[in-house]
């Protein structure tokens, strides 16, 4: 059942990376951000005030178990953590084709078994080595096709910007995995949300108000309440699946980074990226890479 919902996911974060893309074109990313994240967090405040108010709801899924402090402040390092992986990828996806940012952030499972080699001694198997060989060597193949269209892997920042955000995305897997053996997976959603919020405003009040006349204006998109409701549904089918005793993080991860496909498709046929037969290539073999990561981890 884990793996349904693994699979679920995975497609909603493809349309969630859709509508990121559709509302940064030419818009300023840190309210577009703030925005998004106030919307996620106005839609999980009724699930909150049921878990508070009305005894029955305790049986339910959606049901926010109380958390204590020293809770609450691991969830605010994951806040921490996950926005600042947000805000390399917003700045990237607005500057870079999707075609390419996308692909890259989906290498993400093969730092998150990397690092849980060297954090919790994992061993590699036979598969999960040619997975993370396959998927390096796609990565790299990546930079070809960027430098085909003027984005250099070594001179420019936008790059280097997914690849901050891969990474940090990828210690935030690890962190989940810790968080979610003890703390139940909507007290995890629900309350790093509030706090991602109350962080945002401090970013937006101080650093993007203040310059907001210097910068890219911000306009208002209906896509900017579809990312919150996407990316809510993805974190909240992602959370559920590794709350299954038997889940795997390797693999949970893998699935949930196949839903790659659906921004590679929206840059290709809407936005008519260039140079698709490369990037076809290399995301065929990103995909090859994460199904022996699968199969490693079985």
């Amino acid at each position: 059942m884990w793996i349904l919902f693994a699979f679920v996911s995975a497609l909603l974060l493809g349309v969630y990376d859709v509508c990121k893309k559709t509302s940064l074109q030419n818009n300023a990313v840190i309210p577009v951000l703030q925005l998004s994240i106030l919307i996620s967090a106005l839609f999980l405040t009724p699930f909150l005030l049921l878990s508070w108010f009305w005894p029955g709801f305790e049986s339910s899924v959606f049901f926010v178990p109380a958390v204590d402090f020293e809770t609450h402040l691991m969830l605010m390092l994951k806040s921490v953590i996950v926005l600042t992986s947000w805000l390399f990828a917003y700045f990237a996806i607005k500057h870079l084709p999707i075609t390419i940012a996308s692909p890259i952030k989906a290498t993400q499972p093969v730092w998150v078994v990397l690092g849980g080699v060297l954090i919790f001694s994992e061993q590699l198997s036979l598969y999960q080595s040619i997975g993370v060989g396959i998927t390096l060597f796609s990565f790299i193949l990546f930079s070809f096709a960027g430098k085909k269209e003027g984005f250099s892997f070594t001179n420019n920042k936008w790059i280097w910007f997914i690849i901050l955000a891969t990474l940090t995305g990828a210690i935030s897997g690890l962190y989940d995995k810790y968080l979610l053996r003890h703390i139940n997976h909507m007290s995890v959603l629900v309350y790093y949300t509030y706090y991602q919020v109350i962080i945002m405003g401090a970013i937006t009040a101080f650093l993007w108000y203040p310059t907001r006349k210097k910068t890219t204006p911000f306009e208002f998109r209906w896509t900017i309440p579809l990312i919150a409701l996407f990316l809510m549904s993805a974190d909240f089918t992602y959370f559920y699946s590794l709350s299954f005793d038997d889940s795997l993080i390797s693999v949970v991860g893998t699935i949930r980074r196949s839903g790659v496909i659906v921004p590679f498709l929206f840059g290709a046929i809407i936005m008519h990226d260039k140079n698709l037969k490369l990037k076809i290539i290399d995301l065929i073999g990103v995909i090859i890479g994460m199904i022996f990561l699968f199969l490693g981890s079985k």
